[in-house]
This record gives C-alpha cells, sequence and structure tokens, in this order.
C-alpha cells in the first residue's frame, strides 16, 4: 500500500512536471539567427553596422542567454535576451529609415530596392514575432511556471473558446495549453499581410501600440515600393 502510494506521488510529481515544463527555445533562437543574417542580404549603406559584427554580436549574445537560462540565472536570460533583440530592432529601424531618405534619390536600382525591402520585411516580421513571444504574459520563463495560459497582452482562441464537457473551463485550462513560439510568428505575420490583428485579439496597450509600430514599418515598404514602381519618386 504505501509502495503504491509512492509510485502514486511519484506519477503526480512527474505529472506537474510535465505540466509546467519549458517549451523549447530553438525557434525562437532560429527565427533570431535568421534576422540577424539577413543583412548580408542589403546594401553596405542600408546596415547600422558590418553584417559580420552584427550577427556575432546577437550569436554571442543568444548563446550566453542560453547558459544564462541552463544555469537558472533567470533574469539574466532576459536580459541577455532584449539585448539581442534590441541590437536587431536598432538595425532594422535604421535600415527602413535609410531606403525611405535614400528612395527619391534613385541611387537603389530597382531590382536592388525590391530585394532590400523583401528583407527589410522579412525582418520585421521576425523581429517582432521574437518581441511579441517574449513580452507576452511576461516571457517565457513566466509562462512555463503556470499549468495553462490563462491571461495575457493577445486573446488566443484557445483562451476564450470554451472546452467540450470541460465544465465552464476554456480549451487553454482544460488542456494546460500555452502558446508557443509559432503562435507569435503567425500574429506577427498577420500583422505585417493584414495590417491588423485577425483571430487574435489584443488586449494590452504595450501590444497594440507595438503592433501600430509594426503595421506602420510593413505598410511604409508596400506604399513605397508601389510608389516607385509608378516613378512617383
Amino acid at each position: 500500500m504505501a509502495d503504491s502510494s509512492a509510485d502514486s506521488a511519484d506519477s503526480a510529481d512527474s505529472s506537474d512536471s510535465r505540466d509546467t515544463s519549458g517549451e523549447p527555445r530553438w525557434p525562437a533562437a532560429l527565427a533570431v539567427m535568421a534576422a540577424a543574417v539577413l543583412p548580408f542580404a542589403l546594401p553596405t549603406e542600408l546596415n547600422l553596422v558590418a553584417p559580420w559584427v552584427l550577427a556575432a554580436t546577437v550569436a554571442l549574445t543568444v548563446a550566453a542567454a542560453y547558459v544564462a537560462r541552463r544555469s537558472g540565472h533567470q533574469l539574466v536570460n532576459e536580459w541577455l535576451s532584449y539585448a539581442a533583440v534590441t541590437i536587431l530592432t536598432l538595425g532594422l529601424v535604421f535600415g527602413l529609415t535609410t531606403i525611405v531618405v535614400t528612395l527619391p534619390h534613385h541611387t537603389e536600382p530597382a531590382k536592388e530596392l525590391l530585394r532590400s525591402a523583401s528583407v527589410l520585411w522579412v525582418s520585421n516580421f521576425l523581429v517582432f514575432a521574437t518581441w511579441y513571444w517574449r513580452l507576452d504574459g511576461g516571457g517565457p520563463n513566466a509562462r512555463d511556471t503556470r499549468k495553462a495560459h490563462l491571461e495575457g497582452a493577445f486573446l488566443f482562441p484557445q483562451m476564450s473558446v470554451m472546452a467540450s464537457g470541460g465544465n465552464g473551463k476554456s480549451l487553454a485550462e482544460a488542456t494546460g495549453w500555452r502558446p508557443g513560439f509559432v503562435d507569435y510568428l503567425a500574429l506577427s505575420l498577420y500583422t505585417c499581410t493584414a495590417f491588423s490583428p485577425t483571430d487574435v485579439p489584443v488586449l494590452s496597450r504595450w501590444a497594440k501600440l507595438m503592433m501600430m509600430i509594426q503595421s506602420v514599418l510593413s505598410l511604409g515598404i508596400v506604399v513605397l515600393l508601389a510608389a516607385r514602381a509608378v516613378n512617383i519618386f
């Protein structure tokens, strides 16, 4: 009987461990590194620093963040992650600002302009996805401590749809659902293409502000390309 109780306790502990296990970080790290190598496809004048400097700095920061998390230094992990995304954001803003300023002078051939705009659009998509993932609900470290994602800056469908036979519980609460990086990646893509949220309403002011900025950046790229195409600039 005692052995049975011990086995039950071990089983419960194992179940709790699974429920609160951390989400994989590699999708976010892959997105960050992809955004870090994209500047290699940009003209020199659109890069804030040399592409290899940016890529090396981001890679070292991501590696240090991984080590900090594995060693239990969650706060250090978070600040290093913020640093990596901030560096990428500065590079993105610099590139977009420069392309807007130089566009009327026709200094860049049409093909090069199209490639540069495409690179900056993809960077916009990846960088903001990482910001949403890093900030929502206190970030991944905070979300890992909860059995389910019940509140945050975004209202995912799983948080509002009632589970079948769940006694009034949402699908997230009934199944222990928590958003992963792909969910924020999709949200960022919707914002870049539709210039607004689609199936994920925005609840917090900081998230609304960030989505406004992302939409303006994405719309600006599209408008500039259209204007160049009809020779307005």
